[in-house]
């Protein structure tokens, strides 16, 4: 059994990546889903039975090994690809009185989620990178987050922790990272709120490349260390997981074509509850947020 101990403390060249990560469950389905759907049946009706566990495993780890190669000079040259925001940070204004900047930083599931859509005249702001794990996004914390100086920061990570994208990594190595922001945010005054990682599912062919590699129940395990961190150290813990999990803990098949990014309707769902968690962090009203379009 996995256990990691917390500190327990008063102070707790660049390249559009967004659809990156996303391409790579586009790429070629596995023998026996192919002919599914080549014999006109929906995506859906071939279950992964059609795989062994074992050839699920091997075919997802394959199309990640093919991805990350494609990422070699960026693994080797823009470890934390500081590169993609910082025209962007530069042109950021300073908060202007009374504006409640909060910052939403996390991967490919950030980078594709249209913020300003879901949060009008919120003026969040969005600094997610497509494929990245936490060791990377803890290079560019101080650039894209506390440089922006906001009152608090959205933290959604830990997916591609668990399926190796930058490299096999242990739940104690992410912890530490998810630790560290934490502690580098407080010190600058930035209330930090740790969303949960969202479920995946294996409904779809297109699952076929990103399940495997994310074992649902080191899902559940890293996210109960960050509720526990969160209550310890005095964050806010947002969780995802009960509007967008099925009665099996799998992410709802309507959300996500891949199994695991979420398509409008997850948004939707995300942003009615990152905002309770922002309005309850900042102490404010509770909020609207936008319908799902």
């Amino acid at each position: 059994m996995h256990r990691c101990r917390f500190p327990l403390r008063s102070f707790g060249p660049t390249v559009a990546l967004g659809g990156l990560f996303a391409a790579l469950a586009l790429a070629s389905l596995p023998a026996p889903r192919a002919r599914a759907q080549q014999a006109g049946k929906p995506a859906e009706s071939a279950p992964p039975a059609k795989m062994t566990p074992a050839e699920a495993i091997t075919f997802a780890e394959a199309r990640r090994e093919e991805w990350r190669k494609a990422r070699t000079s960026i693994y080797f040259d823009h470890f934390g690809e500081l590169n993609r925001y910082r025209r962007a940070n530069a042109q950021l204004k300073p908060p202007a009185p009374g504006e409640r900047r909060v910052i939403f930083f996390g991967d490919s599931i950030t980078d594709m989620w249209r913020i300003e859509n879901s949060f009008p005249g919120k003026g969040y702001v969005n600094r997610g990178i497509g494929g990245q794990t936490t060791s990377q996004m803890l290079v560019r914390f101080r650039e894209d987050v506390i440089g922006l100086a906001p009152l608090a920061v959205v933290i959604l990570a830990g997916t591609n922790d668990i399926a190796g994208n930058s490299g096999p990594m242990t739940l104690e190595e992410t912890e530490a990272n998810f630790s560290t922001m934490a502690e580098l945010a407080r010190l600058h005054g930035i209330r930090v709120i740790f969303s949960s990682i969202l479920p995946v599912h294996h409904y779809t062919a297109r699952s076929d490349a990103t399940f495997p590699l994310r074992p649902p129940e080191k899902i559940a395990e890293l996210n109960r260390w960050l509720r526990a961190y969160c209550a310890a150290n005095g964050h806010t813990y947002l969780d995802y997981v009960p509007a967008t999990a099925d009665e099996k803990g799998w992410l709802k098949r309507e959300l996500a074509e891949d199994g695991l990014h979420p398509g409008p309707a997850g948004y939707a769902l995300m942003a009615a509850a990152a905002q309770a968690a922002i309005d309850k962090t900042l102490g404010m009203a509770p909020s609207a947020t936008a319908p799902a379009k």
